[in-house]
């Protein structure tokens, strides 16, 4: 027991976190904030390591094209050009962050992708989610008659060597699109503007990205943005990306392989089915493909609100 009589002790002049000795904390100045360099300026520092490594890539990618390697075709929907395109993504993303790593002194994993859960269960749920959500958005086209099957595209062997291409270059898709957009970035605009604000921001980025896409319309824009912060969402209650990843994956995957429907505006190549849309744009999404039908918006507002019944707790960390 304490003596009522005896006043308690003054409070330290010097903080917990630093003993006589320590020097004072650095002032906060344009560069530097209570937590280090400022956000701004480490995005800055990451974007600037990007586009000196995207400058190499571009020469060795026009020096492989003067000498006739068959590398100026990678505008075609093929799994093979669309895994160098989007394996350049990845490669343009995963070394900045791996430098900002070591620059700031953290785990490459705190970044969004932590390989301890690399392909683990949150991935296959997530390939699942995506597939299903797909699935139920071309059924409700079809149940208002303007989606329909129409036969196998391809057959014999074709089958299993396309669906096993398409199925690898969409895990790559996915790990090039979401880190590029919810990894590094997210993370350390989190830690200077808060969480939502960064979301919102990267995914009117995410659907500038996706506006030089040909057949793209405002509508298809829309729902990438409500892709973006559906991701975001995951991110957020998961922790890591796998998740995000694996939705992202497999919503491709069934679009563009095994239903055979346009993915903005882009008309697949060697898909399983083949398929016809017939109504109006709001219905089919027109140009664009199922992405911009009013079915896409139902689907994703139905598997947010699932998601956040059964996930109910914030597992993202950022300082």
């Amino acid at each position: 027991m304490t003596d009522p009589e005896i006043p308690p002790a003054p409070a330290p002049l010097i903080p917990a976190t630093l003993s006589p000795g320590d020097p004072a904390l650095p002032p906060n100045t344009v560069f530097r904030g209570p937590n280090g360099i400022r956000a701004g300026w480490r995005v800055l520092v990451f974007l600037a390591i990007s586009a000196g490594l995207g400058l190499f890539l571009v020469l060795g990618f026009a020096l492989a094209s003067l000498r006739k390697t068959g590398l100026t075709a990678l505008s075609q929907l093929t799994p093979l050009g669309l895994s160098i395109s989007e394996g350049a993504i990845f490669f343009l993303t995963a070394v900045p962050t791996l430098i900002m790593s070591r620059i700031e002194r953290r785990r490459f994993g705190q970044y969004g992708l932590p390989l301890r859960s690399a392909f683990g269960g949150n991935f296959w749920i997530g390939v699942l989610v995506g597939f299903v959500s797909i699935s139920a958005c071309l059924f409700g086209i079809f149940a208002f008659h303007g989606f329909h099957l129409t036969g196998l595209a391809i057959h014999g062997s074709e089958i299993l060597s396309a669906t096993v291409a398409w199925g690898i270059t969409f895990i790559l898709v996915g790990l090039a699109e979401e880190f590029s957009f919810r990894g590094y970035l997210q993370f350390t605009l989190t830690t200077g503007m808060g969480f939502w604000p960064s979301a919102i921001l990267l995914s009117l980025l995410f659907a500038g990205a996706h506006g030089a896409n040909p057949g793209e319309s405002n509508t298809g824009l829309l729902s990438v943005v409500m892709f973006g912060l559906l991701f975001c969402f995951f991110l957020r209650r998961t922790g890591n990306l796998w998740f995000p990843v694996g939705f992202h994956a497999g919503w491709d995957w069934a679009q563009t392989f095994f239903y055979g429907v346009p993915d903005s505006g882009i008309l697949p190549y060697h898909n399983l089915f083949n398929c016809s849309f017939n109504g109006p744009s709001w219905l089919t999404g027109g140009s664009v493909g199922p992405e911009a039908s009013v079915f896409t918006f139902i689907v994703l507002i139905i598997v947010g609100a699932a998601f956040a019944s059964v996930c109910r707790q914030n597992r993202y960390e950022a300082p």
